[in-house]
């Protein structure tokens, strides 16, 4: 595959984390390729606030369409992702494994696989790059830097194809973040929920002490804090291994994770 920066990004989901990929996607000068479970005339609103570039389809058609493809819907559907479609593609998977919300799945519970790496099983011919699951969609959006910015943050990624990495990390680059290369899919738990990096470290600093609700109410708001490649790397290497999934703050309904709407709403 020839090392270039891709033209085109296909969405699978297209709830509050594809939204703010896809706007920094258009800023960049993609073009997008939006999809949902619900159905293309569903993303018209969105289609029509994001510009000329953007377009909506069914899964299937967003997935020939990228030269990237960003998968973000909910775990607890990952293997409604399709497959055939995205044979041959690199899939940007940001699935987070929260059993209150995605039931329990009995190969992430075991620790026999991490979450990316049942998406990959799933997807045996498709080159599965973890990224953009341990941070809000808001800050996702608002923390993106020029290439030239001193306060430019790094996002973790994992994955089994040295190739698909560099092309992870060529996209990060051009949507404003630098890339931290975990390793492979075995380690992505690093950057999994309830690890050192999973969200709060780019949130920045709360406005005093508050209670889990209210904290997660600010989260949804906050612009964030710079968090630098030296720092994230630190945050990965300090994590220890517990058990899978994450665990939803008290009056935090499932439908309410993940910055945010449903992912893939």
């Amino acid at each position: 595959m020839e090392n270039t920066v891709p033209r085109t990004l296909g969405f699978i989901g297209s709830g509050a984390i594809g939204a703010a990929l896809a706007r920094l996607a258009v800023a960049a000068g993609l073009d997008v390729v939006l999809s949902n479970s619900r159905g293309p005339e569903t993303l018209a609103d969105l289609v029509a606030e994001l510009g000329e570039n953007v377009s909506a389809a069914t899964p299937a058609e967003a997935a020939l369409a990228g030269d990237l493809v960003v998968a973000t819907i909910p775990m607890h559907a990952y293997d409604k992702l399709p497959a055939e479609a995205l044979a041959g593609k690199i899939v940007l998977d940001t699935l987070n494994y929260y059993p209150d919300r995605d039931g329990r799945l009995p190969e992430l519970d075991a620790d026999n696989l991490t979450s990316s790496g049942l998406v990959q099983r799933h997807l045996t011919d498709s080159r599965v790059v973890k990224v953009f699951n341990n941070i809000g969609a808001r800050q996702l959006f608002t923390l993106a830097r020029p290439v030239v910015a001193d306060d430019r943050s790094a996002l973790p990624i994992a994955g089994d194809d040295g190739e698909a990495k560099e092309e992870a990390t060529r996209l990060l680059d051009v949507l404003g973040w630098d890339a931290v290369d975990i390793g492979p899919l075995s380690e992505s738990w690093r950057c999994e929920p309830n690890s050192p990096v999973y969200v709060t470290p780019y949130l920045g600093e709360a406005p005093g002490e508050l209670e889990p609700g209210d904290w997660f109410s600010w989260s949804l708001e906050s612009s964030g804090g710079v968090v630098p490649a030296a720092e994230v790397r630190a945050l990965v290497e300090a994590a220890v291994r517990g058990p899978a999934g994450g665990n939803l703050p008290p009056g935090v309904e499932p439908d309410m994770i993940s910055g945010r709407r449903p992912e893939g709403a």
